[in-house]
Parts: structure tokens; C-alpha cells; sequence
């Protein structure tokens, strides 16, 4: 029995772990960091790339991490209380609010439709979790996981490379993700599979090639 409790209490702080690991506000900033690295975009100037990193950073982690730990803060909210579905609005709107700049400025120094879109995709998909949060607790972790896999998709066809190492790699990363949300009873298995479909169709949408043509005319 006390052998069982020691396991249980393990997979709980490895859940914990790969959560904050695969935080959703990290995901804009990685994708960028992946296209200057793995890209034709590493040819750019250093001193371009770092201003894009710099806003990306600033808008998607460093003001929406503030923001909501002050938000804990004045209303003296343990971390693990904004996980309830009620008290996940303010977060939200918060955290889209962030974007939003994120998008203006990056529309104000002309960057790239589809580095740009890659903000939009995210924002589009943060505003569809909140309104399935009025009856369905969406996982951001998940809706993070599928907005990767549709995005390595859609920059494969964008970029002609084959991405089958890497969805490989994601798609495992993906599962990995899911079932430490289950894990920790933060979301069921519907709560997962629903918001990676939602990340997936958002990143889709937005960025591939034959379905991002809508979206271009908004950003420009």
C-alpha cells in the first residue's frame, strides 16, 4: 500500500513537471526561436531577430505572467485555484489582451504574414478556449500541443521540407502532455482530445499556405 502511495505521489510530481515544462505561454516565443535556428530565416540580421524575440517575449510571456500573478496576488489565489473554470476568465482576457498588442506591434514593424500569424493563431484559439470555458473546460496545454503540430505542418508545405521527424517528435511530446493533464485531474480525456483539436484547426487555418488567404488580408 505505502509502495503504492510513493508511486502515485512520483507520477503526480513528473505530471507536475512536464506541465510546467510545456507551459502554453512559452509556445509563440519557441516557434520563433525554432524558425530563426532551423529556418532559411537564419540568415536574417542578428539584431532583427532579436528585436522580434524581444516583443514575442514580452507580449506572449513576461506581461501575461505578471499580469495574472499579480491578479493571484491582489485576490490571494493559490496556483492550483485557476484551474477551476470559473476563475479562468480574467486570466484569459488578461493574457489576450497581451496579444493583442503582441499582433499590433508586429503589424506596426512589418514583420512577415506568417510570423505574424503565428500570434494570430494563437490569439484566435485563446479566444475560442474562453468561450467554450462558459460551459467546457478546454486544456490550454493541449490547444499549445495541437497549434505546434498544425504549425510544423503548415510551415513544411510553406517552407518544402518534410516534417515527419518532427511531428514524430511532437506528437509524442503531445501525448505525453495530455496524460499528465489527466494525471492531475486538472482536465478528462474529452477536455484534452478538445482543446488539441482546437489548436491544430486554429494553426491550420491560419498559417498553411491553402487556407491562410483570408487571414492575409486582415494582417495587411
Amino acid at each position: 500500500m505505502e509502495e503504492h502511495i510513493i508511486t502515485d505521489r512520483t507520477l503526480i510530481r513528473i505530471a507536475k513537471m512536464i506541465s510546467a515544462i510545456f507551459t502554453p505561454f512559452s509556445i509563440p516565443f519557441l516557434a520563433f526561436l525554432i524558425l530563426f535556428i532551423f529556418s532559411y530565416l537564419r540568415i536574417m540580421p542578428w539584431q532583427y531577430k532579436l528585436i522580434v524575440l524581444g516583443v514575442v517575449y514580452c507580449f506572449t510571456i513576461l506581461i501575461p505572467t505578471l499580469t495574472i500573478f499579480i491578479f493571484r496576488k491582489i485576490n490571494g489565489f493559490r496556483p492550483e485555484e485557476l484551474v477551476e473554470r470559473k476563475k479562468r476568465y480574467v486570466p484569459f482576457i488578461l493574457t489576450i489582451t497581451s496579444y493583442i498588442f503582441c499582433l499590433l506591434m508586429m503589424h506596426r514593424l512589418n514583420i512577415p504574414w506568417y510570423m505574424t500569424g503565428i500570434i494570430l493563431s494563437a490569439l484566435i484559439m485563446m479566444v475560442i478556449c474562453v468561450i467554450f470555458n462558459l460551459k467546457w473546460k478546454l486544456s490550454e496545454h493541449m490547444a499549445g500541443a495541437g497549434a505546434v503540430i498544425g504549425g510544423l505542418v503548415a510551415f513544411s508545405a510553406l517552407f518544402g521540407y518534410n516534417p515527419i521527424w518532427w511531428l514524430c517528435l511532437f506528437i509524442l511530446v503531445a501525448g505525453i502532455l495530455g496524460t499528465a493533464r489527466i494525471i492531475l485531474q486538472h482536465h478528462t480525456l474529452g477536455e484534452v482530445m478538445g482543446g488539441f483539436a482546437v489548436g491544430l484547426v486554429c494553426s491550420l487555418l491560419v498559417l498553411h499556405p491553402l487556407s491562410n488567404i483570408l487571414f492575409r488580408i486582415f494582417l495587411f
